[in-house]
C-alpha cells in the first residue's frame, strides 16, 4: 500500500485502473477509510484512473498532532496529486469529504474539472457541538461513538438488510485512531465555507440523502443556490448513501462527469 508525506503527515492512498485515463479522487467521510468507496472504485477503474486515499487521521495514515484545519484537509489532496504528476482531476467527497472538495473548489479551480459534494453542508453541525465530541473521543475512545453510528450512516431497512456491510464499517470507526478523529472533529467545529461558495467556477454535483439527518436536503439546496455552476440531486439513502444506494450514486456520478 503507497503511501507519501504531505508536510506534517503520511498519507495512505491506493489507484486503481489505468494511469493515463481520466483521474478521478474519492475522500473518505469522518471515522471511515477509502475502503468505503469500494463499490466506486470497482465500477470507475475501467474508465477512469481511480484514487482513493485515507483522510489524515485515519484508516493507514498518520494522526499528526492537532487540532487540524480544512485547508489541512484540502493541501494533502493537492499533495497527492502533485505526487502522482497529475495536473487536473474530477473530486468526489462524502460528508467530511465533501467539505474539503468544496474548499478545493475555492481555493484550487484549475486542478480539478469536476467536483462532487455528497451528504455534506458549507457548515457541517455545531462548532460546540463538535468540540464537545472531540474531548469526548479523546477522553473515552471511539467505541462509544461507533456504537451509535449505524443509526446515523444507515436507514433502518439497510442496517436490517446488510448487517455485515454496517458491523464492518462500524468495526472500521471503533479501530480507528481516537487522535486522528479528535483532529478532524475540531477541523469540522471551525469549518465554514458559506460565505464563499458564490467563487465557485467549476462544475459541481451536489448530492443529498433524502433520509440524511446529519446533512439534510436542505443543506444541499442552499449549497445550489449559493454555486453558480452547480446540480442538486436526491439519493434514496442516508448519511453514507455511496454505500447504501451505490448503483444510483455511481450512476449519478458517471452522468455528471461524462
Amino acid at each position: 500500500m503507497p503511501t507519501f508525506q504531505s508536510a506534517d503527515v503520511n498519507i495512505h492512498y491506493q489507484t486503481f485502473g489505468d494511469a493515463n485515463a481520466p483521474a478521478l479522487v474519492f475522500s473518505n467521510s469522518l471515522g471511515t477509510n477509502f475502503g468505503m468507496w469500494q463499490q466506486q472504485f470497482n465500477f470507475f477503474k475501467d474508465r477512469f484512473f481511480v484514487i482513493c486515499y485515507d483522510t489524515r487521521g485515519h484508516g493507514s495514515s498518520s494522526a499528526p498532532t492537532g487540532p487540524y484545519t480544512l485547508q489541512q484537509l484540502g493541501e494533502d489532496v493537492i499533495a497527492l496529486l502533485d505526487h502522482l504528476k497529475i495536473e487536473k482531476a474530477s473530486f468526489c467527497g462524502i460528508s467530511m469529504g465533501g467539505l474539503t472538495g468544496q474548499w478545493l473548489a475555492i481555493h484550487y479551480p484549475s486542478r480539478f474539472s469536476h467536483v462532487i459534494i455528497a451528504n455534506t453542508a458549507a457548515k457541517i453541525g455545531q462548532q460546540q457541538a463538535w468540540q464537545d465530541r472531540a474531548k469526548l473521543v479523546r477522553e473515552q475512545g471511539l467505541e462509544s461513538i461507533a456504537a451509535t453510528a449505524a443509526s446515523r450512516w444507515f436507514t433502518d431497512p439497510f442496517i436490517q438488510s446488510h448487517p455485515s456491510v454496517v458491523s464492518h464499517l462500524c468495526n472500521d470507526l471503533s479501530a480507528g485512531s481516537a487522535l486522528g478523529y479528535a483532529n478532524c472533529c475540531e477541523a469540522l467545529a471551525k469549518a465554514d465555507v458559506r460565505d464563499e461558495l458564490k467563487q465557485i467556477t467549476i462544475p459541481v454535483l451536489i448530492m443529498a440523502g433524502t433520509h440524511d439527518p446529519v446533512t439534510t436536503i436542505a443543506d444541499g439546496q442552499f449549497m445550489q443556490q449559493q454555486i453558480p455552476n452547480s446540480t442538486l440531486v436526491e439519493i434514496d439513502a442516508s448519511h453514507i448513501s455511496n454505500v447504501e444506494a451505490a448503483d444510483a450514486f455511481n450512476q449519478r456520478v458517471e452522468q455528471f462527469i461524462q
